[in-house]
């Protein structure tokens, strides 16, 4: 018996359940998924699927389907969070712990040894210096094909669309991220509703709002170079990774503008840094929300990484360990739902902003535009082309031999 009460769909039998496992087990069972990671999402789900429902039978395909469609809805990286549910349906709530931090662990493990490593070698010069800047390029590639792919999950009508430009405009001006998401999602709910009046009146008190409280640094002026400043404390970078973590709808990718804005925006990294953590995440065995350990090290050292993690992956252990028994009723929440959608949409304007200044800040830091413009074209085009999970570490490794060609060739 587990210390949790199991819900039962109507269709699953009690052959549809987790099989014995002592604590252990069940920390090297899906320490062994965390390892086996790669790919990004659409991978790691399709893995857990093929042996938990289809070969183990943990759990019915109908309810996994159901629990994955609720799991998209919140934030957070949904792989971990089917792992925590998972490990809660077999061993309680000590279990989803254990399956949440095994799933996690190999990830976390390679990022601090790469991020140690990146701040002991000469990053910014020489050969290694040309493949990071190829990197960077190809990169900022593979967020823009997220973030289309993103934006035609979620962007599905007009107000949508509406709310996504005008959510990006606000942000371009500086307006806190406090003031767009909220209103985004509930403009979005009340015009979908039909009560367009309602939504206007928002739409005026989030703008007055924004300018009773002033605007914060404007995304355009985030210098590509760290202040000096202040080192962070690990609460500050505690505090960037909840923000992060809570605030990740549609994709890990949709973190990017909040942990760059509470990280680079206050000095405490650069944006080649960022860039570099980002490109190392997406070929690492690990949701991609990994880079902001690689960002947390670089603020502040190995507590700084420790400190940013524990807060992007608190939100995706906490909406199952405390609302495991009532995830599945959020589905069915139209007003919910309607609400997350705009807030959804508001992100995807967020994030498309972010691309805009990371490449500018690219584009400042290289010695060749043109170089970097045929990288950043090439991905895009295998990206598009190339329906493969080994996609994304081709066009990486490609913008890592360009731009090292690039030096050679200068």
């Amino acid at each position: 018996m587990t210390d949790v009460e199991q819900p039962r769909s109507a269709v699953e039998t009690e052959s549809c359940r987790p099989p014995a496992l002592t604590h252990l087990a069940l920390f090297v069972r899906f320490l062994r998924f965390g390892a086996m990671a790669f790919g990004g999402p659409v991978a790691q789900i399709a893995m857990i699927r093929r042996e938990l429902v289809e070969e183990e039978r943990w759990i019915a395909g109908d309810r996994f389907n159901k629990l994955l469609a609720v799991m998209q809805v919140l934030p957070g990286p949904e792989a971990h969070e089917l792992c925590v549910h998972l490990g809660i349906r077999a061993k309680g709530r000590w279990g989803g712990v254990l399956a949440g931090l095994g799933f996690m662990l190999p990830g976390l493990l390679l990022m601090l040894a790469l991020a140690w490593a990146y701040t002991r070698l000469p990053m910014r010069s020489g050969p290694l210096g040309a493949i990071f800047l190829g990197v960077q390029a190809a990169v900022l590639a593979v967020v823009v094909r997220a973030v289309h792919r993103i934006g035609a999950h979620i962007l599905h009508d007009r107000w949508l669309w509406a709310v996504a430009i005008g959510a990006g405009a606000a942000t371009f001006a500086g307006a806190s991220f406090w003031i767009v998401l909220p209103s985004a999602g509930i403009v979005y709910a009340l015009a979908s509703a039909g009560r367009r009046g309602l939504a206007a009146g928002v739409i005026a008190a989030a703008i007055g709002l924004t300018l009773l409280v002033g605007t914060p640094q404007p995304m355009s002026e985030m210098g590509s170079a760290a202040r000096s400043v202040a080192a962070p404390t690990a609460w500050a970078l505690f505090w960037a990774g909840l923000k992060g973590g809570l605030l990740t709808f549609g994709g890990a990718y949709t973190a990017i503008p909040f942990i760059r804005h509470d990280t680079v925006g206050k000095g405490w990294t650069t944006d080649a840094a960022f860039l570099d953590g980002l490109g190392l995440s997406s070929v690492l065995p690990a949701p991609l929300v990994i880079f902001a350990t690689f960002v947390g090290w670089m603020s502040g050292g190995l507590t700084g990484a420790l400190a940013i993690t524990a807060g992007m992956f608190l939100p995706a252990f906490a909406f199952s360990l405390i609302f495991y028994e009532r995830l599945e009723a959020v589905i069915e929440s139209k007003r919910l739902q309607s609400f997350l959608t705009g807030v959804a949409a508001s992100v995807v304007g967020v994030i498309a902003v972010t691309i805009v200044d990371l490449a500018q800040g690219h584009a400042a830091r290289t010695s060749s535009l043109a170089a970097s413009a045929l990288i950043a074209a090439v991905a895009l085009a295998v990206l598009y082309r190339w329906k493969s999970k080994l996609a994304t570490p081709a066009v990486l490794a490609v913008g890592a031999a360009l731009g090292l060609a690039s030096l050679s060739a200068g």
